[in-house]
């Protein structure tokens, strides 16, 4: 009996051309964040269960893969990069150096409705600074999103950014602190349910007059710092929080950045170990996709795992969703190259010559593969077109005899006859023979 070979819910198979473009993207942001002096570290999929969800709060805890393992130990699948990084550095803090600056590309998984750009098993392309709190850490993470989409090529975006401390300060004005992070989940729902929603909801939780002052303290205004002056006069007046945004700010102006970022006090992020600065990144084209680079602050977040001071500052690429982003507006590469050159077999007496050839390309630094059955010349070529692959060599019995190839750029038909093996590979590499 055949068995079906169909797919969770959630999860995906990606074809090569896709698997591709997801790797070209995770190379660029690595070479990114390298340059940034970040260092990568990798932690199990698999953590206990009280591990995962000691700091999580929230929707996030009905998400979780959770199960008893054949030990019957509660465990669960990672369902994101932070908290396994918080219980590392807890576990490891007299091995590293502080302050320590890490990033962690990989799978997470969560148990939730799925979506355009949105899946149950997705990569997460983290980067935290964890040892410090002050501007300059605050900063570099913002610094480096910019980088980051930029080295991509995406620059058509706008990353909002709010400081969770000013919002605290005002839900303490108002007398509204104990529910605050009732309302902080409400208001970042406001772009999913609008205005009205989040009234009624607000409304429910404290009263009408503190509705309305919530929804006009986290209405932007016109640029950042006259947000910020509001925000910090509705939430009583300058604090070590509101400073810290003047900081950030300041940072922003010198590099000549500050046009990206905008200061919008909705931004309160789900998650309940945010403490301070947090921020979410959208594609202009594409506001309704959501978030795909979000994060901030979280000082307490090693505390059920350390009695050590962790301050910690991250962000986070949703690498899936970003993707279906960029797919949609054409900004993904196409191409499914897997190798610059082909060596056609043309002769079964030759073909380990033929592999002899593609070592020798391969040596010169160019990815070269052999065809690996001997089909007519016309299905090879067009193997090697649908693969994208630019260049083939040619080698009968004559090229053999002469210790010489042809040539053949697939993309123009232009044939370049009996010529050295180093004339061939210099043309694909210059354009010029030796």
């Amino acid at each position: 009996m055949l068995i079906e070979p169909k797919i969770l819910k959630g999860f995906r198979d990606f074809l090569p051309e896709k698997a591709l473009q997801r790797k070209n993207i995770i190379r660029i942001l690595e070479k990114t964040f390298t340059s940034f002096g970040f260092q990568t570290i990798d932690t199990p999929v698999l953590e206990y269960k009280e591990v995962l969800l000691g700091k999580g709060g929230g929707e996030t805890d009905k998400q979780v893969y959770a199960f008893k393992d054949n030990g019957k130990r509660d465990v669960a699948l990672r369902f994101d990069l932070t908290v396994p990084f918080a219980r590392f550095m807890a576990a490891h803090i007299n091995e590293l150096s502080l302050p320590f600056k890490r990033y962690h590309i990989d799978k997470v998984w969560r148990g939730e409705n799925t979506q355009k750009g949105r899946y149950r098993e997705f990569i997460q392309c983290d980067f935290d600074i964890v040892g410090l709190d002050n501007a300059s850490a605050d900063f570099e993470i913002l610094q480096l999103m910019h980088s980051s989409f930029k080295a991509m090529g995406v620059n058509n975006i706008t990353i909002k950014i709010a400081h969770r401390g000013i919002f605290n300060n005002f839900l303490t004005k108002i007398k509204a602190a104990d529910k605050a992070v009732e309302i902080m989940r409400t208001v970042d729902k406001i772009s999913k349910i609008g205005k009205d929603n989040v009234f009624k909801i607000l409304n429910e939780l404290t009263d009408s007059d503190s509705a309305n002052n919530i929804l006009k303290y986290i209405e932007p205004e016109n640029n950042f710092l006259e947000t910020l002056r509001k925000i910090t006069l509705m939430s009583g007046g300058e604090s070590e929080a509101s400073n810290r945004l003047y900081e950030v700010y300041n940072f922003m102006t010198e590099t000549g950045i500050e046009d990206l970022f905008s200061l919008d006090p909705s931004i309160t992020r789900g998650l309940d170990y945010y403490t301070g600065i947090v921020y979410e990144t959208f594609l202009n084209d594409l506001p309704t996709l959501g978030s795909v680079c979000s994060g901030g602050r979280y000082n307490n977040l090693t505390s059920v795992y350390t009695k050590k001071n962790l301050p910690g500052v991250g962000s986070s690429i949703g690498l899936d969703r970003l993707m279906a982003g960029l797919d949609e507006l054409g900004l993904l590469d196409k191409k499914n190259q897997s190798s610059s050159v082909i060596v056609i077999n043309m002769d079964k007496t030759l073909q380990s010559y033929y592999h002899k050839l593609a070592a020798v390309i391969r040596d010169s630094g160019l990815s070269c593969e052999v065809y690996l059955d001997t089909k007519k010349i016309g299905n090879q070529f067009s193997f090697a077109e649908k693969k994208g692959i630019p260049y083939a060599i040619l080698c009968g019995t004559e090229e053999y005899n002469s210790n010489t190839v042809t040539l053949k750029n697939l993309l123009t038909r232009e044939n370049f006859n009996k010529i050295s093996l180093n004339n061939a590979i210099s043309l694909i590499k210059t354009g010029k023979v030796e």
